[in-house]
């Protein structure tokens, strides 16, 4: 049975990524910042499923407790995963003139530099002759940024630049690629009808569910011919540049 850690692997998306794995097959590593319950769709996925499943805490923002994370899982499980999601991300509002160092510092630190040092420890950690994936969940705007949230696409474009390097880095010691999400779940922050019409906005006139994102991402684990590659699950919303956020655009 193979073996995944998903970090932030309990709720919204992380948690949709987490279920489908447990239905192909996969014991779960799910790692959160703090101890907490998850989604009811993975319980249900968890209960169907008999997958073996542990958590993990973590703050993706402490370097040290990036670096035991990896062998912590190692160690519970008596193996290396054998696919890591780096799904854990710190989102902020801000546009250029909001920028401030340490703000910026802890923005990379979580959605770029903990990726990259959880990858690093993966592929150390690896058993001779296993060849893990990773799968870094980056955002759509990677290929066309907006002026909204610039400590965050920041963060997300250097993730994103990261799996193509990583790639190359590891060669045939790791497969890294990426899977790009659009606007998936919705927040309080998006009034009534306002979904519906950024929907119908998207080339294929629909944004994506969570289980389509959790579908590229179990793709991209299997895909034994694929890395540095990334796969958009957004409607098309790359293909169609936005002049600002989602969250800014067809409001009432």
């Amino acid at each position: 049975m193979p073996l995944a850690l998903v970090t932030g692997g309990l709720h919204r998306v992380g948690a949709a990524v987490a279920a489908r794995l447990a239905r192909a097959g996969y014991a779960l590593a799910l790692h959160k910042r703090s101890a907490a319950d998850p989604d009811a769709l993975l319980a249900d996925a968890l209960a169907e499923t008999g997958a073996e499943c542990r958590h993990f805490t973590a703050d993706l923002a402490n370097p040290a407790e990036v670096a035991a994370l990896v062998p912590e899982v190692a160690a519970r499980f008596g193996r290396a995963p054998d696919l890591l999601v780096n799904n854990a991300a710190l989102f902020a509002e801000g546009d250029w003139t909001a920028l401030e160092p340490e703000a910026l510092a802890a923005m990379m630190q979580v959605n770029h530099h903990a990726p990259v040092m959880l990858s690093k420890s993966l592929v150390s950690n690896a058993e001779s002759g296993q060849r893990p994936a990773i799968v870094n969940i980056v955002d759509q705007r990677v290929a066309h940024p907006v002026p909204d949230q610039v400590a965050y696409s920041l963060s997300k474009a250097a993730l994103w630049q990261a799996t193509a390097t990583l790639a190359v880095a590891f060669g045939n010691r790791a497969r890294v690629n990426a899977v790009a999400p659009g606007l998936t779940l919705a927040t309080e922050d998006y009034s009534g009808g306002q979904i519906e019409r950024l929907a119908a906005r998207m080339p294929l006139g629909a944004l994506p569910t969570p289980d389509q994102v959790a579908e590229a991402v179990l793709y991209l684990a299997r895909a034994e011919a694929v890395t540095g590659q990334t796969i958009f699950v957004d409607g098309g919303a790359h293909l169609a540049p936005m002049e600002r956020d989602f969250v800014h655009l067809e409001r009432d």
